[in-house]
């Protein structure tokens, strides 16, 4: 299996810090070159492959984390998503008012899904803020593990990234298909933002809001 990060801004360069400190190796690709993330890798170490946007668009699972004005752009630059996996970890944000992006009551997944035809769409790593996200999952205190949400259509593309979810050591709740789930964790949606740590002490397991990472 291989996985790929799409874009090195604020949320692609916090998931490359996790993909390096699970040790599970990722191409990581943006709109100026493998070049320009020599440094990323340096600092992160073997486990980051700066790459070209084609090399990172052929992989197993595709985490795509550019501004959504520039995701059409990216996904047509593929020839072929099928049986390929696209986890949307974008935001779609109307710069002017930064607030949500008028899709016409449609979830961005389900434009991305469009724009990949073949490929099984996965909702995350979107809600959290990146300095949240870039920090360990482990949240220091003998709780337990910060939570990341995921939507989609496809129980087995769903299930491939949990399974990477888990890797990288967060929890992960299913929040079912993307015109529900999809709508809860989106950029405007009820989850946005929201820090959720799991507690799990004497074999139980319960989401608690963790107010200090506001």
């Amino acid at each position: 299996m291989t996985y790929s990060i799409i874009g090195s801004g604020a949320i692609g360069s916090a998931l490359a810090r996790r993909f390096a400190a699970a040790g599970i190796q990722v191409r990581v690709a943006n709109s100026r070159g493998p070049e320009s993330l020599k440094e990323l890798a340096s600092e992160l170490g073997n486990s980051i492959e700066p790459a070209s946007l084609d090399k990172a668009l052929a992989a197993d699972v595709v985490i795509l984390a550019v501004p959504y004005d520039a995701v059409k752009g990216v996904l047509l630059k593929a020839s072929n998503w099928k049986g390929r996996i696209i986890v949307d970890a974008t935001n779609a944000i109307d710069f002017t008012t930064f607030g949500p992006a008028d899709l016409g009551g449609r979830t961005s997944s389900s434009i991305v899904a469009e724009l990949a035809p073949g490929a099984s769409v996965v909702k995350g790593f979107n809600h959290l803020l990146h300095r949240i996200l870039a920090r360990s999952p482990d949240d220091g205190r003998g709780y337990g593990r910060r939570t990341l949400f995921i939507s989609g259509e496809e129980p087995e593309g769903k299930k491939t990234v949990a399974g990477l979810m888990e890797r990288l050591g967060f929890a992960v709740i299913d929040l079912g298909g993307l015109s529900q789930g999809g709508l809860l964790q989106q950029f405007g949606g009820p989850l946005t933002s929201h820090s959720l740590v799991t507690q799990e002490q004497k074999g139980s397991t319960v989401a608690d809001l963790d107010l200090e990472e506001h």
